[in-house]
């Protein structure tokens, strides 16, 4: 009886554990996807752990925006982008701005995750099956369709929550091999310590791999969602401080699974002199764990994370375009459906014209960081309304860190520039 009881009471603590993480729980789920992946991987692999103090950067202005735009939804209870139109004196005009921008950016984001995931299952089937080499290109687009299809009608009639369970087992058991990969290709403390002093690789793709970088951690959507999932999970004003802890908690445990998986790489490829030019060579970092099971491994867990972020990308433009309306987002309108539809169609372009996928995956997280200086002001000029805020004050050093993100994501945004210039010369 008492043994019981204890499990119970075991049970009951790791559940309000669970239920008490919060909103974090999306912006990790959201950021720790396909793309970060491939950016951590290529990254790792082409540069070591040179681009670590990017990551860490990164992470730390996350928490900081994460928490901004948490607190701003606790104390006024409105979304971001129709606090933009309501209160900013060119607030419509912002929040138009940020929607198109990061529509564009997540629908190339698309792109590469439905080019990724049709690779994968091609070059699964290819190592089995060697005759239909012959026909990828025709194979690859037949199963994007196939996907893409499948995921629209998954989401109009709402059946997706337990399959989206079981892409989390795979996506978790692919986090677990990256885990103890670390333990057999353990990254240099030398090399660990020279990531974080700033430097930008001097070759070819540096610069825009910098800015996927933080395209891919920095991610806008993220923080103009965080209003929506706070009210969804009914937080107040009463919740600040665990508002606090929760943003605090995720931008940690993204840059511990961002900065795992990129040193893996380092140790698996970068001193190996391996190269990633093919999806199912991201495998490789596995092997040292996994041997020949490293592909199988890195099959459903690259896929599972390619098909659990489809749902996100082609929600996030008509949740942004329901912010700026009314607040609200209604997965039953016209609205929705056709945006939606819009969105699958072009996620099929990339397959349609036989491009690189991870080449479109690298480019759409460079996409997603020219958004970034946008959003950042956003939040510094709502914050600083007193009319909005009333009688709560923001405090200095919240502000020294959104000015800090608002800096950084110019350098960056520039940066990305640049770098897409080198990469179309």
């Amino acid at each position: 009886m008492d043994k019981a009881i204890k499990k119970e009471s075991l049970l009951k603590k790791i559940l309000t554990l669970i239920l008490g993480f919060g909103p974090g729980i999306f912006a990790i789920g959201y950021t720790i996807g396909t793309g970060s992946v491939t950016s951590m991987i290529v990254a790792g692999s082409k540069f070591g752990m040179q681009l670590l103090w990017v990551l860490l950067l990164s992470c730390l202005f996350s928490g900081i925006l994460m928490f901004a735009y948490g607190n701003y939804a606790l104390i006024t209870n409105e979304t971001a982008l129709f606090g933009f139109k309501k209160h900013l004196k060119y607030g419509k005009a912002l929040a138009l701005l940020i929607i198109i921008g990061i529509t564009f950016g997540q629908w190339n984001s698309l792109m590469g995750i439905l080019g990724i995931s049709s690779n994968i299952i091609f070059e699964i089937l290819a190592l089995n099956f060697e005759d239909l080499i012959g026909y990828q290109y025709q194979l690859v687009l037949t199963i994007a369709i196939v996907i893409i299809v499948t995921f629209y009608l998954l989401m109009l009639v709402g059946k997706y929550t337990f399959f989206e369970k079981i892409l989390i087992v795979f996506v978790s058991l692919m986090g677990f091999s990256f885990l103890l990969s670390l333990f057999f290709v353990q990254p240099l403390p030398v090399d660990v310590i020279k990531g974080l002093i700033p430097s930008i690789p001097e070759v070819p793709g540096g610069k825009m791999l910098v800015a996927a970088f933080v395209g891919t951690t920095m991610a806008s959507a993220t923080f103009l969602s965080r209003p929506l999932f706070i009210k969804g999970k009914g937080w107040t004003i009463a919740n600040l401080d665990q508002q606090k802890r929760d943003s605090i908690t995720a931008a940690t445990l993204i840059f511990v699974i961002s900065g795992t998986i990129m040193a893996v790489a380092a140790g698996a490829l970068f001193h190996q002199g391996k190269e990633v030019t093919h999806v199912l060579d991201m495998a490789n970092t596995l092997e040292p764990v996994a041997g020949k099971w490293a592909v199988t491994i890195f099959f459903f867990g690259a896929l599972s994370a390619g098909l659990s972020s489809i749902f996100p990308c082609l929600l996030i433009a008509p949740l942004l375009v329901a912010d700026y309306q009314h607040g609200t987002l209604d997965t039953n309108s016209k609205q929705f459906r056709w945006i939606t539809a819009v969105a699958c169609v072009v996620a099929l372009i990339g397959p349609i014209l036989g491009a690189n996928p991870i080449e479109i995956q690298i480019l759409s997280q460079v996409f997603n960081v020219f958004v970034l200086p946008a959003v950042v002001l956003g939040i510094i000029l709502l914050l600083r309304k007193k009319s909005v805020m009333k009688e709560y004050t923001t405090s200095f050093r919240v502000y020294i860190g959104m000015y800090g993100a608002l800096f950084f994501s110019l350098i960056i945004s520039y940066n990305g520039i640049l770098g897409l210039m080198d990469y179309l010369n």
